[in-house]
């Protein structure tokens, strides 16, 4: 009898999420006005269930990893590609001592084993049973210098997560953010030049804003080049438990959005979704005891696709196309795929945008592709990423997407770009676990241990 996997739709998109909660510590600038001043990491709670988890290893990274790898091995799911997510406040700002070894012993608990330093780690991670495919860091748009940069580089990141809650300047100041818009911008930049893929938290109904401000701010993220990330997470405004919009909701001077206007403003804002932007999540899993006033439904995206099916609407985004969805909802889906090219200025460079999908667009994988102005600047491969159910490595599932040559076309097409354009090479931002798939395709690791690459 066929093992029946629990909680299919955490490894649907073809890795399995592991999130790592750092321990609690205050932010330097302050609390902003939405966020919880409790006994548990930066904008948590004691009873969230990552907290409750963490708490329970005494937030030792090692024990979490440990803990994750037997959850996910008694749901059924393959661990062989992880994406490890550090979460729980601004991991830039603890000592630096701290982060090295943190990262490290998540990479010993992936490998099974204690290494002597990071890079001992990072080798051995390689070939591991538990591979890091990607390793993705939550950071403040202010909390991302070059220097920072260099660092989580040197981590083996390739995602950064970036708290940015709205585009005003004004918003900011009411809610005690601690940095400007110009922030945002710079640190998308950087981030984007070193070639990780961006993630923004964007807050609907932040203190301050309205449903048609909120629709302005999305529409510029998007409009202007000074934005446009990769994915986005959507955490409309909450009133929670030790809040500084605790006691301005109880003088009645703040209130949160209803249930109805949420469902409409994230209806609104997926259909201004580009198709190159995954919508990571919408809503945050807070615990009932902590929450004063706002939305309590958690699964509200499942009800907001239903209805936008029932409107027969046009969704772009990303994670609304993804074969792995398409296969759960029981779909029939046309197996003819080609590759299709968007082509968009961003951060001062040009992204081409790659997507292997069929002819009703559903997505079985994208790569997203950077040149710079410079041309001896090589072409940076930002992302590459097979959709569908995960498939352990080295193995082939006829009902699965995985392990069939799509990645290996899609890099094909960056290389034919990148060479017509006049590039020497091409450079990709690879989690430690994917370098020995990059290295079967005639790339090398480079001599700062960064990226891998290949002369055109």
């Amino acid at each position: 009898m066929k093992n029946v996997i629990k909680k299919p739709t955490k490894t649907i998109s073809g890795v399995a999420p592991l999130a790592v909660m750092l321990p609690p510590r205050k932010c330097e600038h302050g609390a902003c006005l939405y966020c919880p001043s409790l006994n548990a990491p930066q904008s948590y709670t004691p009873e969230s269930p990552a907290v409750l988890r963490a708490k329970a290893c005494e937030y030792d990274p090692y024990r979490q990893v440990l803990a994750r790898l037997r959850a996910f091995k008694g749901m059924g799911h393959p661990t062989d590609k992880i994406e490890l997510i550090i979460m729980g406040g601004t991991f830039l700002s603890f000592p630096v001592e701290f982060q090295y070894d943190f990262v490290k012993k998540c990479y010993d608990a992936l490998n099974g084993r204690k290494s002597k330093d990071l890079d001992s780690a990072k080798k051995l991670n390689e070939k591991a049973k538990n591979r890091c495919v990607a390793l993705c860091i939550e950071t403040r748009p202010d909390v991302c210098s070059d220097s920072d940069i260099v660092r989580i580089l040197d981590f083996g990141a390739t995602r950064v997560e970036l708290g940015v809650q709205a585009i005003d300047d004004a918003i900011y100041k009411k809610v005690n953010r601690g940095h400007e818009v110009k922030d945002v911008v710079d640190a998308t930049t950087r981030l984007k030049k070193a070639g990780f893929k961006i993630g923004y938290h964007i807050m609907p109904g932040i203190y301050g804003s309205n449903p048609k401000k909120d629709i302005k701010m999305f529409k510029k993220i998007f409009s202007s080049k000074n934005f446009k990330p990769d994915q986005i997470k959507i955490y409309p405004c909450q009133v929670l438990k030790g809040a500084g919009l605790e006691s301005l909701y109880y003088g009645q001077e703040y209130v949160p959005y209803t249930r109805e206007q949420v469902a409409e403003l994230v209806i609104q804002m997926l259909k201004l979704t580009p198709r190159y932007c995954r919508i990571m999540r919408i809503m945050r899993e807070i615990p009932p005891a902590f929450l004063i006033a706002g939305i309590k439904n958690i699964d509200m995206r499942k009800d907001i696709e239903e209805v936008i099916r029932k409107r027969k609407m046009n969704i772009d985004e990303i994670r609304f196309r993804e074969i792995g969805f398409a296969l759960r909802d029981k779909r029939k889906v046309d197996g003819r795929i080609g590759i299709k090219k968007t082509v968009y200025k961003a951060s001062g460079g040009k992204e081409i945008f790659l997507e292997a999908v069929n002819r009703e667009g559903i997505l079985f994988g994208l790569l997203r592709l950077r040149f710079e102005k410079d041309k001896k600047v090589p072409a940076m491969v930002r992302e590459l990423h097979v959709y569908g159910p995960s498939v352990n490595l080295g193995k082939k599932d006829e009902q699965k997407w995985q392990h069939k040559g799509l990645g290996r076309a899609l890099l094909d097409k960056a290389e034919e770009i990148s060479r017509k354009s006049g590039r020497k090479a091409i450079r990709v931002i690879s989690g430690v676990g994917v370098r020995e798939y990059y290295r079967k395709l005639g790339y090398e690791l480079d001599n700062k241990g960064i990226y891998v690459e290949k002369l055109l």
